[in-house]
Formats: C-alpha cells, sequence, structure tokens
C-alpha cells in the first residue's frame, strides 16, 4: 500500500469513500491472515468479537469485516452497539483471539472506523499492524466446507458489560445523575449501569437513530448537559462521546469538570485506598500544570508523555501505573480496563462522591486550573521549531517571566504544517500576552 492506512487508533475515515466495505474486508481477511501465522489461532476454531457504535455505516462495515473474517475461517461473535471499552473488555473476558470495534470515536457522523484489538482486549502492536497492511490484496486460499467461520448473536453483551461496571463500585443510592450518551454506543448500557448501581439516572441524548451521533451533544458539546445538571436538581452530569471511551462532568452547580480533575480525583480516591501504583498518575504535557501542582502537594508523582493515549498506556505497562489519562477525558484505570472507559471513570467519580459525601465542586476543587491559551500557528516549518535560536531564546524568556507560577510548550503538529504555543500563567491576560508573543516569533522565525 502507498499510503498507511493505521493511525493512532486504527484505520478511520469517511465511509464508503476512504472507508469502504472493499477495505474492510480486506482489513478482517489480512488480519485473520496475520495472526494465524503468529500463532494466536493455534490448536483452536479462531473466535473473534465484533462491536459497534450507532452510526448508520457501522451496519454496512459490520457486515464487510464479519464477512472477511468468516470467509478466512473466523468464528464471529455478533456483540451489536456497545462502547469501545466494552468490546476490548469481552474480547479479554471471554478469551476469544481478537476484537474488533467500528467507531469513529467522538468525529463526525459521516466518518467511521476500524480497530484491532489482540487476545486479552489490548491494541495490536504497531508492526502487526503494519504486517495487515503489508498483506492486502494478496492470493490466498479460501478454507471451505465445515472450515468456514460461523457467525453468531451475542445477545447478552450490553448485560454483562454493565454487569462487569457495576462490580468495580459500591451503591450509588441516593445520588441523582444525568448521563450524556452522545446518541451513541453507550445509549443503552451507560443508563443500565447507573440505575444497577443504584443511582437515579436522567439519560439525555440517548436515542440514536444512526445520524444524530455525537451531533450537539456528548463529550464535545457539554452545554446540553449543564442545562439538564440544573434543571434536574442533579448531583452531577457525566458527558460520554460517540464510542464512549472518554468522560467528561458537570457537578451540580453547573461548572464543568475536565479529564484533568477528573484525574486528580480518581487519583486521590486510589491513593486512599492503597490502589494507586507508586502513588504515580500518567498525564500528558498538556495536562494543567494546576493538576501537576496539586498532584504533588496530595504526594502523588505525575508522569508525564507526548499527547496521545497510546503514550499514556506505554508508560502506564512499562511500569505497571494503574492511573492515566487525558485532559479530554480519555482516562485509563487498568486494575478494570485495557482501554480509556468513560462509563468507568464516571461510575468511580460518582462511588467518590458517595463515599465522601462531598459534591462533585468539592472534589474538583483539588486542583486550580490555571488560565491556559492555545494558539495554532500554520504555514510554518515545523521541523525547525527545536533548533532556532531566537525561538528558543525568547521561548526562555517567557519561562524566566512566568517563573514557578506557569509554563511554555511548543509543539509541532503531527499531521499539519503547524506548531502550537500553548502558555499557562497566573491570570488570563498574562497566558494570552505571553502565547500571543511567542506566536508571533514562530510565525516570523519559522515561516515557509
Amino acid at each position: 500500500m502507498s499510503k498507511k492506512l493505521f493511525g493512532t487508533d486504527g484505520v478511520r475515515g469517511l465511509a464508503n469513500e476512504t472507508l469502504t466495505a472493499e477495505l474492510a474486508l480486506d482489513l478482517s481477511v489480512s488480519a485473520a491472515h496475520v495472526l494465524a501465522e503468529l500463532g494466536t489461532f493455534e490448536g483452536h476454531r479462531p473466535l473473534a468479537v465484533v462491536g459497534r457504535d450507532t452510526r448508520i455505516s457501522g451496519q454496512f462495515l459490520e457486515a464487510a469485516v464479519v464477512a472477511g473474517l468468516a470467509s478466512a475461517g473466523v468464528d464471529v461473535l455478533l456483540l451489536g452497539v456497545l462502547p469501545t471499552p466494552g468490546v476490548a473488555w469481552l474480547t479479554d473476558s471471554l478469551g476469544v483471539d481478537l476484537g474488533v470495534m467500528l467507531s469513529a470515536s467522538h468525529n463526525p457522523m459521516p466518518d467511521n472506523g476500524i480497530k484491532f484489538l489482540a487476545r486479552g482486549g489490548e491494541k495490536l502492536d504497531d508492526l502487526i499492524e503494519r504486517q495487515i497492511e503489508s498483506r492486502l490484496g494478496e492470493p490466498w486460499d479460501r478454507p471451505l466446507g465445515e472450515k468456514i467461520g460461523r457467525v453468531i448473536t451475542h445477545d447478552t453483551a450490553v448485560e454483562e458489560y454493565a454487569a462487569h461496571l457495576t462490580s468495580t463500585v459500591g451503591s450509588l443510592a441516593g445520588l441523582r445523575v444525568v448521563l450524556d450518551c452522545a446518541h451513541g454506543a453507550a445509549y443503552e448500557v451507560g443508563p443500565k449501569a447507573f440505575a444497577d448501581a443504584g443511582a437515579e439516572v436522567i439519560a439525555i441524548c440517548n436515542e440514536p437513530d444512526g445520524l444524530n451521533i455525537n451531533e450537539g451533544c456528548g463529550s464535545t458539546h457539554l452545554e446540553l448537559l449543564q442545562a439538564a445538571v440544573v434543571e434536574h436538581g442533579a448531583d452531577a452530569g457525566f458527558a460520554l462521546d460517540g464510542d464512549a471511551d472518554r468522560c467528561l462532568a458537570v457537578a451540580g452547580n453547573g461548572e464543568l469538570v475536565d479529564g484533568d480533575q477528573l484525574m486528580a480525583i480518581l487519583a486521590l480516591a486510589m491513593k486512599d485506598r492503597g490502589v494507586l501504583a507508586h502513588d504515580t498518575v500518567v498525564a500528558t504535557v498538556m495536562s494543567n500544570l494546576g493538576f501537576v501542582q496539586a498532584m504533588k502537594a496530595a504526594g502523588v508523582g505525575v508522569r508525564q508523555t507526548k499527547v496521545g493515549d497510546r503514550y499514556v498506556l506505554e508508560a502506564m505497562k512499562i511500569d505497571g501505573f494503574t492511573l492515566g489519562g487525558e485532559q479530554s477525558g480519555h482516562v485509563i484505570m487498568s486494575d478494570h480496563a485495557t482501554t480509556g472507559d468513560g462509563l468507568l471513570t464516571a461510575l468511580h467519580i460518582a462511588d467518590r462522591m458517595k463515599q465522601t459525601g462531598k459534591s462533585l465542586a468539592d472534589l474538583a476543587a483539588v486542583m486550580t486550573r490555571l488560565p491556559q491559551v492555545l494558539i495554532n500557528v500554520s504555514d510554518v516549518d515545523k521541523s525547525r521549531a527545536d533548533d532556532d535560536f531566537v525561538l528558543a531564546a525568547a521561548v526562555a524568556k517567557a519561562e524566566a517571566e512566568l517563573a514557578d507560577g506557569g509554563r511554555v510548550l511548543l509543539r509541532p503538529s503531527g499531521t499539519e504544517s503547524l506548531v502550537r504555543v500553548m502558555v499557562e500563567a497566573q491570570t488570563a491576560d498574562q497566558a494570552q500576552s505571553i502565547a500571543e508573543r511567542l506566536a508571533e516569533v514562530v510565525k516570523q522565525q519559522l515561516a515557509l
């Protein structure tokens, strides 16, 4: 293939244009062949699970993936509509050889994606993804007769995943929560999990029609959730994205609670229970300085990685950390999940509220978010961002001006010809002023 298909989160594209039924089928066949040669299927009939979100394109892509796997001799359990972390958990708990999730997460409805999960529910290694890509379209011997894969509907996926989620928390009786399901993959299992845990749950944006996923709702549009929390006098509100692998929250007073604050709450809860490995949480360099300061004050270390949940997960696996995540609300609790899980995050935040008797606003106040300004400087030579002496001097001057009360981060984009200038400071005006000043230096010094 001349163009790299796999990104950081599987293969994504505009459904039926770049992500076609033919490509979905070919990827599934290739994945089956690669895993077979690696010995994954040795000694037994291979078995895969396939889940999807609510996008209308998920129906034809599911059919294509299933056709590819079955034609290559892989038995398939159809999970139906289920969050990405639910598919990952069932891949592990059912002991199957391969998991496949069809979703484009928080992307708009016309997009879709294919993510392959290895045995155990973890993301495939990059090397295996490259092998799958390299084998697309090759000639192969097709199994015949009884060697063709069987397709079975797994009707209890929602119940099994909900039971897993609720087993990780205590009773939430007495709490009233609003859950924004983003018309996505958690529209059924999300309200069920909260209700089964004993909470009074008011579900919104839980009527998917195949076209309305993420549309003006969910973790990328919190206005509906804020209004609903205040209207219903709820203790808290939680917003998921289309595949429910991330979560943001709203306190009872209508204030937003971002991923950094959620991680701070969970870190302290886990430290109190003695389950925060090495008393350390993993975050990316985009986490607010206020988060780092709050964790330091609480005796919790912060290991920072490059932006991207894959880097967070890698750091967690290497050193055995049990909590990590991103400001966007993608939180990984490795004692219970192999990937970010928005419902798991929401349930554990509610559990902390119940156990402490504190409001979400009080719990979130453990950290003070420093004003953060991000400016994208486009049409520049990002490759020179780390080597330009004038720019380096301007950054050093800004850092001296901020001292311990802020920070500067210059980050070349991984996909575009731009440099991101991020500044945190004690006041919004100071952050804006310094960010604009540095952005101008970037524009002048790195001009194409």
